[in-house]
């Protein structure tokens, strides 16, 4: 592992009701790969945030020495001294860039972001204290989706609370709005896998009973590239099924249980809205609080 740039110890910046021994109290995993002209938006939407005590780690991703986003990722460390860069060894991906994050950082809390995602001002001081008022260890939030080839933007929402069962039947918790609680869960790794790593992350982590919390404002944007590896649909599908079978080891039948309802309800969201909301498989959100 490679660390230029330096995370310094500080004070906390407002009173908390954590009792954690390590500042800040979120650490802002971003993995970067191919990212030089959009991980500056990413960083600055973090440096906007009104709760003030974090860290940000990304996560060079096949670090080459003086590549355009090397020497981007280094300008932006030296710039602010919450920002830590640290470098793969070779393209890993996006998981084991997440891993490395996670094992840099020194938060209570881990954060994710994508680097071609963005984050509301308001979006750590809304999403902690619902988590605190809740005592999830836990949460994601809304967001809006924004074709970036089109300029369309579609806000998502999501449920109030999430099991595993629940979660398992489709994934509604969107890496860039997700957070959850060392202190609860411990230390924890994304599967090696090379897409649907995150999905089987948040199932990793109500395998224990707990539940997600979802905050009902739009406090995240996902800006849906053409190259996104989430894009193509048949791969989505593709991808979940061999999560399902391969590496939750879920029976055919069961996984074609799960898997259907996944399908079924993806399509039903993209063809008939108003029956999909009629089913509660669509999600009402609220304006972010002024």
């Amino acid at each position: 592992m490679i660390t230029y740039g330096h995370s310094q110890s500080r004070s906390k910046a407002c009173t908390l009701p954590f009792d954690y021994p390590s500042s800040p109290v979120v650490s802002v995993v971003i993995p970067v790969y191919d990212a030089a002209d959009v991980i500056g938006d990413a960083v600055a939407s973090i440096q906007a945030q009104t709760f003030p005590d974090w860290e940000a780690i990304l996560v060079d991703d096949g670090a080459q020495v003086g590549s355009t986003q090397t020497q981007v990722l280094a300008a932006i460390a030296a710039a602010d001294p919450r920002v830590t860069v640290v470098a793969t060894a070779g393209k890993q991906g996006a998981g084991p860039a997440r891993n490395l994050g996670m094992e840099t950082g020194t938060g209570q809390y881990i954060a994710f972001l994508d680097a071609d995602d963005l984050w509301h001002p308001r979006k750590l001081e809304l999403q902690l204290a619902a988590m605190r008022a809740q005592s999830a260890p836990v949460s994601c939030t809304a967001f809006d989706r924004v074709n970036v080839a089109t300029g369309k933007t579609t806000t998502i929402g999501v449920p109030a609370t999430v099991t595993r069962s629940q979660l398992l039947r489709t994934n509604v918790i969107a890496c860039s709005s997700a957070i959850f609680d060392r202190a609860h869960f411990g230390n924890r790794q994304m599967p090696a896998l090379r897409r649907r790593q995150d999905f089987a992350f948040w199932l990793s982590l109500l395998a224990d009973g707990s539940q997600a919390i979802g905050v009902p404002f739009p406090l995240m944007t996902y800006r849906q590239m053409p190259t996104s590896l989430s894009a193509p649909k048949h791969k989505a599908a593709r991808d979940t099924w061999t999560m399902y079978r391969a590496h939750l080891g879920l029976n055919p039948v069961v996984a074609s249980y799960y898997f259907g309802s996944y399908a079924l309800r993806g399509v039903a969201r993209h063809f008939a809205p108003g029956l999909a909301r009629k089913l509660g498989w669509v999600h009402s959100t609220r304006p972010v609080p002024q």
